[in-house]
């Protein structure tokens, strides 16, 4: 299950921090979505809740305080000092199942606090779940499958990073993949997203920011400005560090129209996380050729449910015109060649924010590259397409 505070993303740190610089009074709620709608008992819910309570119990260790201030420095001191007073508390995670037997969750508090919970919930429910249909583990096989991909990666030099801690297959499968990979593609596997792992066997800690966080700030700035002064928040916190901008939370072709010059020079690179990778990296190296910017000093990171001969197709397109990345998540810790298993296909979203507890709920949606990575009300839906010129 959950093997540490650190094990989770560092994203959510990342922006967690920003949160607690620049909006600490700001509150929202994040929801549980299943887009595979499994159905579950009351006994699985029972375990839900136990596993649950079980994250009350992590709080950030010495070493792991250590790590973090001397590894992670882009992150303010006074952050991690707070960090170490945090506790989750599971009794705020609303947890239900509605009449078809669909799971339901959702958890409410200040956004610096409440975005931690995402990725342990998701990764709780992933392994209960995987748990709950008798599945029986081959670990040999699995890494057996993970050098395989590997082999390719080597032999085609395709760099990536590891991104799979919210639908990993177990904690115990997940740790022994962050291994080999560190152990048999030291040269392209970038680092890892996990923090715990990451500090664990020596690795580089991967990440940025969230669909949330652009999220945010359309509940309380508006569809308009959202992806520009998003991104002009991020800067002002991490004055140039942390410069992967994620694109597509409401559609790549909105953020690449509100995209200025200044940002475009600061940042690192892009992250396409939905829609078609040749069709939007084509889009964004025309973008950064309106700006006059070279587009091979730029990274595109590629991660939208990627396997890797998919990678290498991607790859070999974009060859020379722009450096590329990948992040790869569920295919490489939900692999485990298990006859006619399929890994979960859920996510936790925010749904609704405020800037303070004066301030009215505002509701948030995610309008992606994708039509099933939708996720929002309807209405909300109507109102970003006309104010954001989306056809």
């Amino acid at each position: 299950m959950i093997l540490s505070l650190l094990d989770t993303d560092l994203y959510k740190f990342s922006t967690s921090n920003a949160y607690f610089q620049l909006y600490p009074l700001a509150e929202g709620t994040f929801k549980f979505n299943d887009r595979s709608g499994e159905v579950y008992d009351e006994g699985f819910l029972s375990d839900l809740r136990a596993a649950l309570r079980e994250l009350d119990k992590l709080s950030l260790g010495e070493d792991e305080f250590s790590y973090v201030c001397t590894h992670i420095r882009y992150i303010s001191r006074n952050y991690w000092e707070w960090l170490r007073t945090f506790r989750f508390e599971s009794e705020k995670i609303g947890l239900w199942l509605d009449e078809g037997g669909h799971l339901q969750m959702e958890v409410t508090d200040y956004l610096y606090k409440v975005t931690l919970y995402e990725v342990p919930i998701l990764a709780t429910v992933a392994e209960l779940r995987n748990r709950r249909l008798g599945v029986a583990l081959d670990r040999e096989k699995a890494l057996d499958i993970l050098d395989g991909k590997l082999e390719f990666a080597n032999a085609n030099a395709l760099v990536f990073s590891e991104f799979g801690t919210r639908r990993r297959f177990s904690s115990e499968l997940h740790d022994s993949i962050v291994k080999e990979l560190k152990d048999k593609c030291p040269e392209f596997c970038a680092g890892t997203s996990n923090v715990f792992f990451a500090m664990k066997y020596d690795m580089t800690p991967i990440g940025t920011f969230p669909h949330e966080w652009v999220m945010f700030h359309s509940g309380v700035f508006g569809y308009k400005r959202a992806n520009y002064l998003s991104l002009e928040d991020w800067i002002k916190v991490y004055d140039g560090a942390l410069g992967t901008a994620l694109i597509d939370t409401f559609t790549t072709k909105s953020f690449l129209r509100t995209l200025t010059m200044k940002q475009a020079k600061l940042l690192d690179g892009f992250r396409q996380d939905s829609g078609d990778e040749r069709e939007l990296g084509d889009a964004i190296i025309a973008r950064l050729e309106e700006f006059g910017i070279d587009p091979a000093s730029k990274v595109i990171v590629f991660s939208n449910a990627l396997t890797f001969p998919r990678y290498k197709e991607v790859a070999d397109y974009f060859r020379g015109r722009v450096k590329v990345s990948a992040g790869i998540g569920t295919n490489i810790t939900c692999d485990p060649g298990i006859e006619g298993y399929r890994a979960a296909n859920i996510v936790m979203k925010l749904s609704r924010c405020r800037m303070s507890s004066k301030d009215p709920w505002e509701k948030v949606i995610k309008i992606s590259d994708d039509l099933g990575k939708h996720m929002g009300d309807e209405r909300e839906f109507d109102i970003a397409a006309y104010e954001l010129h989306i056809s």
